[in-house]
């Protein structure tokens, strides 16, 4: 038995050195990072997909660079502004573009949500809304919805809601002083309800209104009015290093067709000071009522 021993001493400690120097080699390969985009549907899903994905497939090789190890990035679509708020308050997703709206609301619940960087228009930090009414509509003025019809968006939505009610409570009009109103969730479908008929007007984005009028929709601008671009935003607890990468290739991120078709003069550092505009026209919805 102890010359046994000793003949299985060597091989056991060969053996031990073998397990040690694979947990060593294991520990040193570095796994693909993965993150989760989430996108909630103000569009139809299949548009958000179309819109999206190439955006992702370039951030994930310019974060790649950036960080030295492959950068891998899933797409996760809720079916409303209040699932997809709730999947990054949540942290089921680890990063997202909110209308400033929708970031306020996350930001409330979960005050460790960070702005990885703003989107800008024309180089600015602002771009425009629309109030539509029908081609064919007598109204002439924002004044002149006393006592009309109006369809807003979702009941997040900081155009289709809040910056609209602000318009209205500027004219002294609240719920009570319309013939009916409704929340029709999707800003295309708020665009197809005034040019039906349905309703005599309602708030849209600019962008999405431009493609209802090329689809022969019969609607036209009664009044714009300016919104805050859009924030993209990292859960809470994501890690600073991924955080201080994606600050990095945002706002670095050079022109072309990928980018531009998301953001069309790129990216700048914000903060939440930016949002106070819609931060006020939010408090100041609940006076509108209904």
């Amino acid at each position: 038995m102890k010359l046994l021993a000793r003949l299985f001493k060597p091989i056991a400690r060969g053996a031990c050195a073998s397990v040690l120097m694979f947990g060593f080699l294991s520990s040193t390969v570095m796994a693909d990072v993965q993150l989760i985009f989430g996108a909630y549907t103000a569009d139809k899903p299949t548009a958000v997909v179309k819109k999206f994905q190439p955006f992702l497939n370039l951030l994930a090789q310019e974060l790649t660079q950036e960080m030295g190890e492959p950068v891998k990035i899933k797409m996760k679509i809720a079916r409303s502004y209040d699932a997809g708020i709730d999947d990054l308050v949540q942290g089921r997703i680890d990063f997202s573009r909110f209308g400033p709206a929708s970031y306020i609301t996350a930001k409330n619940s979960a005050p460790g949500i960070g702005i990885i960087a703003m989107e800008t228009t024309d180089g600015q930090k602002v771009f425009n809304g629309v109030v539509a009414v029908h081609n064919d509509s007598d109204i002439t003025s924002i004044a002149d919805i006393r006592g009309r019809s109006f369809a807003f968006g979702d009941n997040l939505s900081t155009i289709g809601r809040y910056l609209a009610q602000d318009l209205l409570l500027g004219e002294n009009i609240t719920a009570s002083d319309l013939s009916k109103f409704d929340y029709l969730g999707r800003h295309d479908a708020v665009g197809a309800a005034v040019g039906a008929g349905t309703f005599d007007a309602g708030a849209l984005k600019s962008s999405t209104f431009n493609k209802l009028v090329k689809k022969s929709v019969p609607i036209k601008i009664l009044q714009t009015f300016h919104n805050v671009t859009k924030p993209w935003l990292h859960r809470a607890s994501l890690d600073p290093r991924t955080v201080s990468a994606m600050q990095n290739v945002f706002i670095e991120m050079a022109s072309s067709d990928v980018r531009d078709a998301i953001t069309g003069t790129g990216f700048v550092a914000g903060t939440d000071e930016d949002y106070q505009l819609i931060r006020r026209a939010m408090e100041r919805s609940v006076s509108f009522g209904g």
